[in-house]
């Protein structure tokens, strides 16, 4: 969401604020930062990528992020329409000294399982909306107070983790970027070729100096990453279309159906029609 606000890839040292970010579009802009970010998407949709998480995302999304866990979100040109989500992020040190009362255990416990990512799928959207409209013009006691009934509500609501893997940040700026180049690389690209080599020159090292970087910063291989990146795509075009199933596999760089579907049992642990019934 980097078309609103610019997001540094290290600490900004901020204890809370909320916002609204709207564009045209948000582009793929993979970041961290040291704050709680809690994300929820008014108008949109495209894909969400957190950690070694890649999903579509819709109107009414609602995810808890931890300090640390980079994250993007990336629009669906095609859906057309402006990009509209309400953005609060605050600093652990705002809630870590309420968390040894018994009262404040299920806040505890969220927090926790943030460091991962926490998407919310029953989230109601209209109250959801109006609870970020009051935490914008709240202040003082007022702010903290709904914030602290947002994080106990949020630890009561059924949840779902997102990331296998926490991936930490890498160590310098530098770094950073290779990874990034690399990351929009994937997602620019995922429908047609792409190269080992192509990534590992755009991340300005040898290949075998490439797959170890990669596999470090990532936790995976690069042709297991792009699958990834594959998966979902395909994930989002069952769910919003009706497009034959062979025709939204070529549609995400898959030539061969049979491979196709091997990577999505794989993936998701089912065949991709069944997917499509479920959901």
């Amino acid at each position: 969401m980097k078309n609103a606000i610019s997001y540094p890839v290290t600490d900004v040292g901020l204890p809370c604020q909320c916002f609204e970010v709207s564009a045209p579009a948000w582009e793929f802009s993979w970041h961290h930062h040291a704050e709680f970010e809690l994300t929820f998407i008014e108008q949109g949709r495209g894909k969400r990528l957190v950690g070694d998480s890649q999903e579509p995302f819709v109107e009414g999304d609602l995810v808890l992020l931890g300090p640390g866990l980079p994250h993007t979100w990336v629009s669906d040109r095609r859906a057309g329409g402006d990009c509209r989500a309400q953005v609060l992020q605050f600093s652990g040190s705002v809630v870590e000294p309420l968390l040894h009362l018994p009262a404040f255990e299920g806040i505890g416990k969220l927090l926790r399982g943030a460091r991962l990512g926490l998407y919310f799928p029953d989230a109601p959207a209209e109250s959801t909306r109006l609870f970020f409209q009051r935490l914008r013009e709240s202040e003082g006691v007022t702010f903290y107070t709904r914030l602290l009934l947002l994080l106990d509500a949020l630890s009561k609501a059924q949840m779902a983790p997102l990331a296998a893997a926490h991936l930490k940040p890498l160590p310098g700026v530098d770094l950073e970027q290779r990874l990034w180049t690399v990351l929009q690389y994937v997602q620019e690209g995922f429908a047609g070729d792409l190269e080992l080599a192509e990534a590992a020159r755009r991340a300005q090292l040898s290949e075998s100096a490439f797959c170890r970087f990669f596999k470090r910063a990532t936790e995976k291989t690069f042709s297991d990453y792009v699958n990834d990146a594959r998966i979902a795509h395909a994930c989002a075009l069952l769910l919003e279309t009706d497009l034959p199933i062979g025709q939204i596999a070529a549609e995400c760089g898959f030539d061969n159906m049979a491979y196709f579907n091997r990577v999505f049992l794989k993936k998701k642990g089912m065949q991709p029609g069944k997917w499509r019934r479920l959901e």
